[in-house]
């Protein structure tokens, strides 16, 4: 009888145990962040907004994190890791040198736009941070990556067309619409380039950074 009543709690507590790899208290401040954060830059900015990147990240983020799901958080660490950080650094170099590295931060200084609106922009901060603690806690989902290639090679071509004054997700160019080249070949460029130079090497920076260190030791390809 011991026994048995071992062999139905130990499963239970095991369960209990992998769904609790999040802390509730980090879900509940992600989440009101976020139901702040969404009618404030609604009117701030319309709809069009949450067609960033960024925007739908948070979304997501939220959703993954209640669900805990590795897939979800690793298809937004894959998209967001890499151009967070950038406009991380666009915001710090800007505030030391009062000039933008890559652009995209520009409305962080705005005094036009309130101080709440801006406020709540830091949380560009945030992700980055939060994403590798994700990795690190729940591991790496290898489909992220191509599910962040599905969805740019969705919503950019749609940012392109529209509102392309608004320059969502650098549809036009790099922190300012660029006048190099035509801009159906910046297009192109752009949804080649990016899965190569930005989501493949996050994709394999993040298999390496989740993977036991044992694991790292035994792959030849690590």
């Amino acid at each position: 009888m011991p026994s048995q009543v071992t062999d139905v709690i130990g499963p239970k507590r095991h369960r209990q145990e992998r769904q609790s790899r999040i802390p509730l208290a980090l879900k509940l401040i992600w989440t009101v962040l976020v139901l702040v954060w969404v009618p404030v830059y609604w009117r701030q900015y319309g709809p069009q907004n949450f067609l960033f990147f960024c925007d739908i990240g948070n979304l997501l983020i939220t959703v993954g994190l209640w669900l805990e799901s590795r897939f979800i958080l690793s298809w937004q660490a894959v998209g967001l890791l890499v151009f967070q950080t950038l406009y991380d650094i666009d915001l710090l170099v800007a505030l030391v040198s009062g000039h933008h590295a890559t652009g995209g931060t520009e409305y962080m200084f705005d005094p036009h736009i309130s101080l709440l609106v801006r406020a709540l922009g830091l949380y560009h901060f945030v992700v980055p941070v939060l994403l590798l603690w994700a990795m690190y806690r729940l591991g790496y989902d290898s489909r992220g990556w191509k599910w962040q290639i599905l969805l740019m090679a969705v919503l950019v071509p749609i940012t392109f067309f529209w509102h392309p004054e608004d320059n969502i997700n650098f549809a036009r160019g790099i922190g300012h619409e660029q006048h190099l080249i035509p801009g159906w070949l910046y297009l192109v460029a752009y949804l080649i380039v990016v899965p190569l130079v930005v989501y493949w090497p996050t994709h394999r920076m993040l298999r390496h950074w989740s993977q036991p260190k044992s694991e790292i030791a035994a792959s030849p390809s690590a």
